[in-house]
């Protein structure tokens, strides 16, 4: 069954959906601070003004490497703070995705934040403060209350899509749902008491609804709620039935048995869109039965109590509201069978699990296993929508990985452009979740810079706007006339007390039973008693003749009115006709033009393409460039710096040996002048004292003495010898 899907066209024919000429919107991100718990007394995000809030690292918190105490602000489209109610958020993120839905176009909504940041009150709420879910949910029932179609008019199929039913399949799927239990109770909601656990949920006073919706058209509203646990799919509303060979599994405090639900796996339809195969779908009418719907399954999603949180989400749930509608037929009563002709719109309200770190909670066993997901799942939506920023900035064409993670394998098509996406970013202030907030909001400022195509309006149908009032319109005219004429008409609903008053009306039959032969009073008294009921009869059948006369004269006089009518309407129409004629020509000629303008087009488009592909050739080329010329810059600055420590290193060395030598110099010429001194003064002692010797005549013996050196003188450090003879 597998190996013919692989025979179908390539991805790339994706690209082939028209667009809105093109355009795309960024995705809507909103930032919701939650108000800080009485046991936190120190707060590290402020709301700056309606679209910025600033983290303060909380006390021995150093944010960068040099240690130092920073600031950080990041902007959103927009703040809620803690005055903001749940009516606020609704009003500015969820309401537009509503009326999108209603008039046939996609929506995606997801909270994201860590544990503990209040993502499931945003979305599902409590007592007296309803959430966007319960909301998006009385918007739409608000909307469509007068326009739904009765139950399984429309049927899904097992491949994503809608089928029409007649009146007849629709009856007998009705008595199938009376005979077999369903998860819709088959009592309306409205005549039971709802359960006091989400009773203040809906009880929602706001009469916000859609306006200028298309009242020829009939809708149908179907839920299905899923969640994603440990990168499985399950069906949050399947009925798992008790099979008596397969081991049965008990309930933990029950002695209830059930056997746990097999997971499911994502498919392709034939319009490439992700949807879960086999997943239940319950068509609902009211908002009442579709809360009631979602809060048994919420009953049966996986939470856990944890050190951050006493009711932590183990997994990611998505709630899915499917609207289908269709046109009705030319009399304004029936729906039109062509499939074709019907839309099926979606919006996807997901509640992401919060990421959470381990050293925090304290997991262990399988709730750390579960977190290990959770993050894995997180990481891989990072992930994609990093890699579809640097596609749309840098032009690469950069394969997304969507298939790392069912969460992000089930909404690729959101971000391909079939819906609008928003996100609703959920802080907590407290101290202790600075880290984790400051990666959200990083994550956050990303998805913003993400733009995704913008959804194409569909087609609507081209029959004459107005079909249902004009029957309505019809059916009073014909009681007004009738009621005219012959009183008011009975319904259908009336009809057995108008039979049991026509029979009332008949004279009662005496009683039949004969006591004797000679009774004489029976059988006149019940010839009597049926001749009054054949004249009372006959009587009736004459008003009756009558009455069917003045209806028919009555029918054609309303036809004559309505052929007038229609002759004026004829008359007009020709007259339309030739205005018509004129506007084709016109039309006809604007067509040429547009034809030839949209070939100089395509032209100025090819041409702007090659353009556009040098352009980013030599932006790439310049960056390469620049990348080169800064690492050149930088090269030049190191060795530059290392030159300059070279060079003041032996300035410093030369600067030590010139001292030195200086020194030694000064030393050696020291010496030599203290030697010249001494030598001076040596040489005026010896003159001084043979000037005072000179008058004596030295004797023979004297003269024959040998030479003795008079004076010895060794400085330090050069050493010098002076010899006299006397």
């Amino acid at each position: 069954m597998m190996k013919p899907a692989r025979t179908k066209p390539p991805r790339r024919a994706l690209a082939k959906k028209p667009s809105n000429n093109g355009q795309k919107d960024p995705v809507g991100v909103y930032c919701r601070v939650r108000p800080l718990s009485p046991s936190d007394q120190e707060c590290c995000i402020e709301v700056i003004n309606e679209t910025t809030v600033q983290l303060h690292p909380p006390d021995g918190c150093k944010v960068n490497k040099n240690g130092e105490y920073k600031e950080t602000q990041y902007s959103f489209k927009q703040v809620f703070g803690t005055h903001h109610t749940q009516k606020d958020l609704f009003d500015v993120v969820a309401k537009l995705l509503v009326e999108d839905l209603i008039r046939g176009k996609n929506g995606l909504l997801f909270t994201y934040g860590v544990t503990g940041s209040g993502k499931t009150y945003t979305m599902t709420g409590s007592p007296g403060q309803g959430g966007l879910l319960p909301r998006c949910l009385h918007m739409i029932f608000n909307s469509i209350r007068d326009l739904q179609a009765k139950r399984y008019v429309f049927k899904t199929d097992d491949k994503n899509g809608i089928e029409v039913q007649n009146m007849v399949e629709a009856l007998l799927d009705r008595q199938k749902r009376d005979a077999q239990p369903q998860i819709v109770p088959k009592t309306p909601l409205s005549r039971q008491k709802p359960e006091p656990e989400f009773a203040d949920m809906i009880n929602i006073e706001d009469g916000c609804k859609v306006e200028d919706i298309d009242e020829d058209s009939v809708y149908s509203v179907f839920v299905s709620y899923i969640e994603i646990y440990n990168n499985y799919i399950y069906d949050l509303l399947e009925e798992v039935p008790i099979d008596p060979i397969k081991p049965k599994w008990n309930t933990p405090g029950k002695n209830a048995e059930f056997i746990p639900p097999q997971s499911k796996i994502l498919r392709e339809d034939q319009n490439h869109n992700m949807y879960v195969a086999g997943c239940t779908e319950v068509e609902v009418k009211t908002t009442e039965e579709a809360f009631d719907v979602f809060w048994k399954g919420q009953k049966r999603r996986r939470i856990a109590n944890t050190q951050l949180n006493r009711e932590s989400s183990r997994s990611h749930s998505v709630f899915m509201l499917k609207l289908a509608q269709a046109p009705l037929d030319a009399d304004g009563e029936n729906v039109l069978q062509e499939k074709e002709q019907i839309t099926v719109s979606q919006l996807s309200l997901v509640d992401l699990a919060g990421s959470e770190r381990t050293n925090r909670t304290k997991a262990e066993g399988s709730r750390l296993r579960e977190a290990g997901n959770i993050n894995q799942s997180l990481m891989t939506l990072r992930t994609c929508i990093e890699a579809l920023r640097e596609n749309q900035m840098c032009g690469t064409n950069k394969m997304v990985p969507y298939r790392d993670s069912k969460l992000t394998h089930l909404f690729k098509n959101y971000f391909d452009g079939e819906g609008k996406v928003r996100m609703i970013v959920c802080v907590n202030p407290k101290a202790d979740d600075h880290e984790e907030s400051l990666q959200v909001m990083r994550f956050a400022e990303m998805t913003q810079e993400v733009e995704v195509a913008r959804p194409v309006d569909k087609p609507i149908c081209g029959l004459t706007p107005g079909r249902r009032y004009r029957n309505q319109a019809f059916k009073e005219e014909l009681t007004r006339r009738l009621e005219e004429r012959g009183g008011p008409v009975i319904g259908e609903s009336e009809e057995q007390t108008a039979i049991e008053l026509l029979f009332q009306s008949f004279p009662p039959i005496p009683s039949c039973e004969l006591l004797d032969a000679n009774d004489n009073q029976t059988l006149p008294q019940l010839i009597e008693a049926l001749e009054k009921r054949r004249r009372i009869r006959q009587m009736m059948s004459e008003e009756f003749t009558k009455s069917v006369t003045s209806f028919r004269s009555m029918l054609q006089d309303f036809n004559g009115v309505v052929a007038a009518k229609e002759n004026i309407a004829q008359g007009k129409v020709t007259e339309k006709e030739r205005t018509i004629i004129s506007q084709k020509s016109e039309i006809e000629r604007l067509e040429k033009k547009v034809k030839t303008l949209e070939y100089k087009i395509d032209i100025l488009e090819k041409t702007t393409s090659i353009y556009e592909g040098e352009k980013r050739n030599l932006q790439q080329d310049l960056e390469s460039q620049q990348q080169k010329l800064q690492r050149q810059l930088s090269d030049k600055r190191r060795l530059e710096a290392r030159l300059q420590g070279m060079a003041s290193e032996n300035a410093m060395k030369w600067e030590k040996e010139c001292e030195r030598r200086v020194a030694a110099k000064q030393l050696e010429m020291q010496n030599k002048l203290w030697v010249k001194d001494e030598k001076l003064k040596q040489l005026k002692a010896i003159v001084t004292d043979s000037k005072s010797e000179r008058p004596e005549r030295p004797s023979r013996e004297k003269d024959r003495e040998p030479k003795v050196p008079v004076r010895s003188i060794s400085p330090s450090p050069v050493s010098v010898c002076v010899t006299w003879n006397l």
